[in-house]
């Protein structure tokens, strides 16, 4: 296969986690001090947040259907987390949940002269985002966003 390993995993992972009533926020897939870790973000499609128990049954779920697909090359340990207060923002529908919130957007190539926007996310349109700052309103391409995240302040 062509797939990199998350999105691999991200095509296998997604029935088993929807059929749970949460949905993948996030793949993560990379090599740390103690060896190549696979981290999923998951939450719950109903905005009540995820358990432990949540997290433990899907994990335990992953881990069996990973083994059987064998898309993880060699030796890996697998987290299944919450995506937390600041979670980040990957497909369409995850930004129009949070139309009119703040989000950091930081993006992999210049945009009107800058590569970094915080500010209220306006508009999700099919290939693009808008997001007011204090410099205006900015449109931003999806292809053009290395990573967003959602902003939440005390």
């Amino acid at each position: 296969m062509n797939e990199d390993v998350p999105a691999q995993v991200w095509r296998i992972a997604e029935p088993l986690v929807e059929n749970e009533g949460m949905e993948i926020v996030d793949i993560e897939f990379r090599r740390e001090q103690a060896g190549l870790v696979l981290r999923l973000f998951v939450d719950r499609t109903d905005g009540r947040g995820v358990s432990l128990d949540d997290l433990s049954k899907v994990s335990r779920q992953l881990s069996d259907v990973l083994d059987v697909y064998d898309v993880v090359p060699g030796s890996y340990t697998l987290e299944v987390s919450s995506p937390g207060i600041n979670r980040r923002l990957r497909r369409p529908e995850h930004f129009r949940r949070y139309i009119g919130q703040k989000v950091q957007i930081r993006t992999s190539e210049a945009v009107e002269g800058r590569r970094s926007f915080s500010g209220v996310l306006l508009d999700v349109e099919f290939e693009r985002i808008r997001v007011r700052d204090a410099a205006g309103e900015h449109w931003i391409r999806f292809d053009q966003i290395a990573r967003a995240n959602l902003i939440v302040e005390p």
